[in-house]
């Protein structure tokens, strides 16, 4: 666990955090994509021992909080996800959704999701995170998302200034290999002004032009999105849909276990995309 909060203390009521959470995040106010279902997706008895944190309500990640066992008071920890369970739309609740609930709702396990709330949240934002990761002071933000801007701009410090530091930073800030951002060489070789989008924005490419920028980082983005970068002269670096959105829960898990005195702690599920 990554607090310092004592383990004899007293479980959480989930509706506390549930009702910090949605405030903290503006769950209802934030638009989002109808399967994202923000906020509180599985409930359980009502009392929470601490937090894990992880960017997918993947199998694996359900598991392995089973695994974790109980946290204080023996209650067990509230899941935090970025990627909630219902992505694949309005289904039944039979094969590996059904295993997915039944192992929550056995183990008494609560499941909370914030997607567009939590990548546009201007403290512990996936956006801002990553850009005060690899010392870029954001100045503005652009890229409309349902009328709402979600992407930061900042111009690029002095470090920062050549394309391979800045893809240098990134792989660093977000703990990948030396060889895991890609970089599209479309702009300037001495950048001047960042844009980020995390995720899969590479559709924002548009976006970060008309906003003034020269060099753009997300996560990923489609064929297509190659000649954009190349044509409006960006140069674009995905850096992976999966790590560049490690961050923000992460922060979110951070502030939110302080703020109630809990344990948190992040299990990572890479997916290479």
């Amino acid at each position: 666990m990554n607090s310092s909060a004592s383990p004899d203390g007293a479980p959480v009521p989930l509706a506390d955090l549930v009702g910090y959470l949605d405030e903290y995040l503006r769950i209802r106010e934030v638009p989002d994509e109808r399967n994202a279902v923000n906020g509180l997706q599985v409930e359980n008895q009502g009392l929470v021992g601490g937090i894990i944190a992880a960017v997918d309500a993947s199998q694996a990640t359900i598991d392995g909080v089973i695994a974790e066992g109980p946290g204080r008071g023996g209650a067990a920890p509230l899941l935090l996800v970025h990627h909630g369970l219902f992505w694949d739309g309005n289904l039944p609740v039979t094969g590996r959704r059904y295993r997915r609930i039944a192992a929550l709702l056995d183990h008494d396990v609560a499941l909370y999701s914030a997607h567009i709330p939590l990548d546009l949240h201007p403290t512990v934002g996936n956006n801002v995170v990553l850009a005060e990761r690899i010392g870029l002071a954001v100045e503005g933000w652009f890229g409309e998302y349902k009328g709402v801007p979600i992407g930061v701009w900042g111009h690029a410090p002095a470090r920062l200034a050549s394309r391979d530091a800045l893809v240098a930073e990134v792989n660093h800030a977000l703990g990948i290999p030396t060889d895991g951002a890609r970089l599209i060489a479309g702009g300037p070789e001495r950048v001047a002004r960042i844009g980020i989008i995390t995720g899969g924005a590479g559709n924002m490419i548009a976006a970060a032009q008309e906003a003034g920028v020269d060099t753009y980082i997300t996560g990923e983005g489609a064929h297509y999105t190659y000649f954009d970068a190349v044509e409006w002269g960006l140069n674009v670096i995905f850096a992976g849909h999966y790590a560049t959105e490690t961050l923000g829960v992460q922060a979110l898990a951070s502030h939110l276990a302080e703020r109630f005195d809990l344990d948190w702690e992040f299990h990572d599920h890479p997916t290479g995309l």
